[in-house]
């Protein structure tokens, strides 16, 4: 079995013609798509601002801890002498930053993202007697200080106290009773009530902007997807038969499905996922430098080996990922075709072998899609192994900063956060690379179809109807036609013939003398290599096609009717009233057993129309082309499904309907066109017979030997039943 339907292999990874291809399927969507990008930057600085106010809440409210320089009221140039370069400097920085409180002969300087003393520096300041030991907590007074300056009296030797602020160590702030803690800390106890409503605001719009970016890109997918369907569709219809015969259905099917559905996951799983981890990750970074840039350095040096696994992985997840498509394309071929003829299998009791090559496909299958897995199931503990070990490096390295008085701890906390924030959308990347792929795949077959350009010329301007009227008198003119399906194989070799208005001619012939392609031609199914062919003298390349094909209507051998109600089969689009239907019926005699349907007309056809016999099928064939009310009528095999007393009803409603008409009849049941103006003999793509039932037999050539045959056939027939 050949695996016909389905196999092409995925080659693409990444492809910038293919992204700009989709991409251009944006323009009609450039609000939706700046709202998604407004939505998407939003909320990835929301992300990013979480850590950093959880930060401040620990730092500025929770931890609330300070330094104390005892400066003796003196400005920090007094002691320019005293102190080396680095320290100097260092102290002078520390008096300049904000939130500094000023209460007695010292200066508390708050211990926040701001504070950063070199170790150095340090123990100059403390050998010196500037920078106290241990650390304090200060707190500007409120101007209605009264009970917090009663606890300050009741432990002056704990507090130093200034004109607007007061402090004491952090110790003794522990000793304090409940009541005077909560009197002291009221301020602190403001700010984290202010900082968890920012917090939790911050949430709000982070839920709503996620929101909006979601329902965005939801909706432009959609849309997209929309369009590329539409226009999929639109390109196949009008595509040539020669395209639509090398073909399979179920080829094009998935295109229209399948593969533009993996352009739905390239805008939503994909694009918007890839902005988002990238503007994370980026923004993770930044912050992180913002923070504390020795610390974001620590982070830095351990980014290469996630690089390099997630380099390893992808490779890994490239080859997986083909793997287990070619072997889903197997298995889906193999299943397409096992099942569509089934009944062949149990007829030839084929069961066992089948179940035998069905099980070869599906362990291919599954040893496709472990190996898939086992890709994943390396790769996310690896990452977050990574992930853990960066943790560890910033807690060892951030706590010794927090100790040297170079780091505050909300920093600490934030920087593990944001490892956190950082390493999550290395892990959604990693994983997303297959979606990526089978974008990239999707959108390269897409547009392959869409590129293909085989339609038959939509035909020239020579107009054969008139304010909706048909002005065809139905003379049709074959002039030395050449066709062939493949070069160099001609189907009709320099055919000619005229069929005058009004006629009924008839194709006869043996199996592939060309019956059938002279009805695909003639509607333009396919287009001739040489010759011409006229429609009341206008060559058929130079009427526009649709006018063709509403003069020229087939009842081809195949029967297709679609699922839906009779009378939608019938009509076919066209706006007719129940009467116009029924009377295309009655011409048919096909009203009858319309009629004895459980809803008549409004009766749902099942697919296929299995639901009706195959002579009912094509007497509703029948009555389709009745009524359209075409010039010129193909009856293609059209009683080949019929039994001889429906023939009868259908021979004796042609024989109505048909006046006036042209028609081609083509059939091997010579019994049916014994009363046909014209009967054209085809042989090897040839004519070599035309005219009349009674002189071809008199002629005693192919025809008189087809007709002997038929009619000894259906003696022999006769006498069996």
């Amino acid at each position: 079995m050949a695996d016909y339907f389905e196999t092409e292999e995925v080659v693409k990874e990444y492809d910038s013609r293919i992204t700009g291809r989709i991409l251009s399927y944006l323009k009609p969507y450039k609000f939706l798509t700046a709202l998604a990008l407004f939505a998407l930057i939003f909320s990835t600085l929301g992300e990013l601002l979480v850590p950093v106010l959880q930060q401040r809440l620990i730092d500025r409210a929770v931890m609330s801890r300070f330094l104390a320089l005892k400066l003796d009221g003196n400005p920090p140039e007094a002691f320019s002498g005293k102190l080396g370069p680095e320290a100097f400097r260092a102290l002078a920085e520390l008096t300049e930053l904000r939130g500094v409180l000023s209460a007695g002969d010292y200066l508390f300087i708050p211990r926040d993202e701001k504070l950063a003393i070199s170790e150095k520096a340090e123990r100059e300041l403390r050998s010196g007697g500037i920078l106290e030991e241990g650390q304090w907590y200060a707190f500007p007074l409120p101007r209605d200080a009264e009970n917090v300056r009663a606890v300050i009296a009741d432990h002056q030797s704990m507090f130093v106290a200034g004109p607007g602020a007061a402090a004491l160590r952090a110790e003794d702030l522990a000793a304090l009773s409940p009541e005077e803690k909560e009197l002291v800390r009221s301020g602190d106890l403001s700010l984290i009530t202010r900082m968890v409503i920012i917090l939790l605001s911050v949430l709000v719009l982070i839920f709503l902007f996620t929101f909006v970016e979601t329902w965005t890109s939801v909706m432009i997918s959609q849309r997209v997807m929309k369009d590329i369907r539409l226009e999929l569709f639109q390109k196949t219809a009008s595509q040539s038969t020669a395209f639509l015969s090398r073909n399979p259905v179920g080829r094009i099917v998935t295109r229209l499905t399948g593969d533009v559905e993996t352009i739905n996951e390239f805008f939503t799983s994909v694009l918007i996922a890839f902005l988002k981890d990238f503007s994370v990750m980026a923004g993770s970074l930044v912050t992180l430098f913002i923070l504390s840039p020795r610390l974001a350095a620590v982070v830095l040096l351990t980014l290469p080996p996630v690089l390099l696994v997630t380099g390893f992985s992808r490779v890994k997840a490239r080859d997986a990922f083909r793997r287990q498509r070619t072997a889903s394309s197997r298995l889906n071929s193999y299943l397409s075709e096992r099942l569509s003829g089934i009944q062949v299998v149990q007829l030839f009791l084929g069961e066992r072998r089948s179940r035998r090559e069905f099980e070869d496909r599906d362990r291919e299958y599954l040893k496709a899609n472990m190996a898939e897995m086992y890709v994943y199931a390396v790769f996310r503990p690896i990452i977050d192994f990574l992930s853990t070990l960066t943790t560890a490096a910033v807690i060892a390295v951030g706590a010794n900063f927090v100790l040297n008085l170079s780091l505050s701890l909300g920093v600490l906390i934030a920087f593990i956060n944001l490892v956190g924030l950082f390493y999550s959308p290395v892990m959604d990347i990693a994983e997303k690379y297959t979606l990526l792929q089978s974008a990239m795949a999707g959108g390269e077959r897409v547009f392959a179809l869409l590129d293909t350009k085989e339609r038959i010329p939509a035909g020239g301007t020579r107009h054969i109807e008139s304010e909706g009227k048909s002005l065809v008198r139905g003379r049709v003119e074959f002039k030395d036609v050449v066709f062939f399906y493949k070069e160099r194989e001609p189907v009709l070799k320099n055919v000619s013939f005229t069929v005058n208005p009004g006629e009924m001619a008839a194709i006869v012939g043996y199996t592939g003398a060309g019956k059938t392609t002279v009805t695909s031609i003639l509607t333009r199914l396919w287009d001739i290599q040489q010759g011409g062919i006229t429609l009341d003298g206008i060559p058929l390349k130079e009427i526009p096609l649709e006018e063709l094909r509403r003069a020229v209507l087939p009842v081809l051998q195949e029967v297709f009717l679609f699922s839906g109600t009779v009378a939608d089969n019938i009509s076919l689009g066209l706006p007719l009233s129940r009467e116009q239907i029924a009377g295309a019926a009655r011409a048919v005699h096909a009203h009858e057993f319309i009629e004895r349907l459980p809803q008549g007309y409004d009766t749902i056809l099942s697919e296929g129309a299995v639901n009706i016999s195959s002579g009912q099928r094509q007497l509703l064939s029948f009555a389709r082309v009745i009524a359209h009310n075409p010039a010129l009528v193909i009856l293609d095999e059209a009683t080949s499904s019929i039994d001889t007393e429906t023939e009868r009803l259908i021979q004796m409603g042609i024989q109505r309907i048909l006046s006036g008409r042209t028609s081609i009849v083509i059939a091997h049941r010579l019994s049916t066109i014994r009363h046909a103006d014209r009967i054209l003999v085809l042989s090897g793509g040839r004519l070599v017979e035309e005219g009349k039932h009674d002189a071809l037999i008199a002629q005693n050539g192919l025809y008189a030997g087809l007709y002997r045959l038929q009619f000894e056939a259906d003696q022999d027939g006769a006498a069996d039943i």
